[in-house]
């Protein structure tokens, strides 16, 4: 008899554990957002220090960016001339942004709303996208890519490329990367890149 008992408390707490679980997934449902990161470490020399972070949709198309380094879109200004955005002074800066969010065909407004400094000293960059497309717009649920692109010196180029879909539940994305020419002396320019749905 006593035994009947144990077994019917046991067989209760597991009926009671996977009612919890199974509450504690419908409540957490589907992700709303995407954060991205990882720790910068500011390079010496010229050619380096420039990253971008952005949406394409799973063609490969561009969707949105979540940021992209001054130098890259305003340029530096010397002996007094007006400055070129970077990437035409310097081909090698962050290519696969340029060409895939077509950065020629977009005005110096909208290319600085998604603008910002590099960072003068190392530590944890974060960013993140909820979801909408240039416009401010819900973008379809369906699956999209995100890329964080570092130009670690030069033509030492390396992309980091994660495939998720908005549908999906609140979790860790697999990452890969894609290394144009080693460089050892700059590789720790971008480490540790994570990508979460939140």
């Amino acid at each position: 008899m006593r035994q009947k008992k144990v077994i019917s408390v046991i067989l209760a707490v597991l009926l009671l554990s996977v009612i919890a679980v199974a509450q504690s997934s419908k409540k957490a449902g589907k992700a709303k957002a995407l954060e991205v990161s990882f720790n910068y470490q500011r390079q010496a020399g010229p050619g380096s220090n420039q990253y971008a972070v952005w949406i394409e949709n799973e063609k490969g198309e561009f969707v949105k960016t979540l940021f992209v380094t001054s130098y890259t879109t305003k340029g530096r200004a010397r002996g007094g001339e007006q400055p070129k955005r970077g990437y035409i002074v310097r081909p090698a800066c962050v290519p696969v942004w340029v060409k895939t969010s077509k950065a020629e065909e977009k005005t110096d407004v909208q290319l600085d709303a998604v603008t910002g400094a590099t960072p003068q000293s190392g530590g944890v960059q974060t960013f993140t996208w909820d979801f909408t497309d240039e416009q401010g717009k819900a973008v379809p649920q369906e699956t999209y890519k995100v890329k964080v692109e570092a130009t670690l010196i030069f033509d030492s180029d390396i992309v980091y490329t994660g495939t998720f879909s908005t549908k999906d539940k609140p979790g860790n994305i697999t990452l890969t990367s894609e290394l144009t020419k080693p460089d050892e002396q700059h590789k720790d320019m971008v480490t540790d890149v994570k990508a979460i749905l939140k």
